[in-house]
């Protein structure tokens, strides 16, 4: 089960960011469907597991269209509500690096209720894992995981994007994924693998057992519960567009631990699926499914 978002992403490639008060040129707007539910529920799909996303869109077309490209995609939408106004929107911005800023328009992701969340508890309860992030109001995430609590089924968030006040002292979380920038903000310094004890200290205050930040090209760096701290290589590309490679690994990696593999391997093949997912444009269409994560597990250390 993925609790999330689901938006329209309205695309544009320049040479270079703008700067404040700047205006660029762009040879041409792209529309593609994106959101970090939809495109996490997607990645998770790819890897061959059952999922079911749990969602709002607009009483729109583009919200209608989008339905049924998750139904094809082999993604159940019986969880999610369509509702009066826009589906969410994103406005994204990359350069000819890769490198990516992005604005976010809530639209029917704003509406996702607790309410919403009841209806589906059913849903929920029948789940092997449950995968969130911070794009569906705090209630709503907060209502699905209390559910998986109850039943002891494992929690997944990407706290992203971060939320300061979140309530965490209400929710116990199995594991965290975030970037390095998100790591500073959610641990309140910038950690390292020596510096273990602190991060426990800070995951303990939080009710959060694994924290795993990813760091674009260098090492994903790990933090176990129980264990000590390791580092997990990265595959080595030369990438198109970064959106949505932070949601290909957090769907892949939440479908390998549902699928029983363990930890370790899980991140490897997450670490597959992000780098692939940033040789296309677009958050969806790159993200790479089983067989191609599983061909190029073997260049992971090269």
């Amino acid at each position: 089960m993925v609790v999330g978002s689901l938006n329209l992403d309205h695309f544009v490639l320049v040479e270079s960011l703008p700067r404040p008060g700047e205006t660029v040129p762009a040879d041409r707007a792209h529309l593609f469907r994106g959101g970090k539910g939809a495109n996490q529920a997607i990645a998770a799909a790819r890897q061959g597991c059952a999922v079911v996303l749990l969602g709002a869109v607009g009483a729109d077309e583009g919200g209608a269209a989008y339905l049924r490209a998750l139904e094809e995609e082999g993604v159940s939408t019986s969880c999610v509500r369509t509702v009066p106004g826009p589906t969410g929107a994103a406005f994204i911005t990359v350069d000819r690096s890769g490198e990516n800023t992005i604005v976010v328009a809530a639209g029917a992701n704003g509406e996702l209720r607790r309410a919403d969340v009841a209806r589906a508890a059913a849903r929920i309860e029948e789940c092997d894992i449950l995968l969130g992030q911070f794009e569906v109001p705090a209630a709503a995430l907060v209502e699905a995981i209390h559910l998986a609590n109850r039943r002891g089924i494992p929690v997944v968030v990407n706290p992203s994007p971060f939320q300061p006040d979140f309530p965490w002292e209400e929710i116990r979380t199995d594991y965290l994924v975030v970037n390095e920038t998100e790591a500073v903000e959610f641990l309140g310094f910038a950690p390292s693998l020596p510096s273990a004890p602190e991060v426990r200290e800070r995951l303990a205050e939080l009710r959060s057992g694994h924290l795993v930040i990813t760091r674009g090209g260098e090492e994903t760096l790990v933090f176990p519960r129980d264990e000590p701290p390791f580092s997990v290589p990265v595959l080595s590309v030369l990438p198109v567009d970064t959106v949505g490679a932070g949601d290909a690994f957090a769907g892949c990696f939440t479908a390998r631990l549902a699928q029983g593999e363990p930890l370790g391997d899980a991140l490897r093949a997450a670490n597959c699926a992000g780098a692939l997912a940033t040789l296309g444009a677009g958050a969806q269409d790159p993200i790479p499914d089983h067989a191609q994560v599983e061909r190029h597990l073997q260049f992971l250390d090269s």
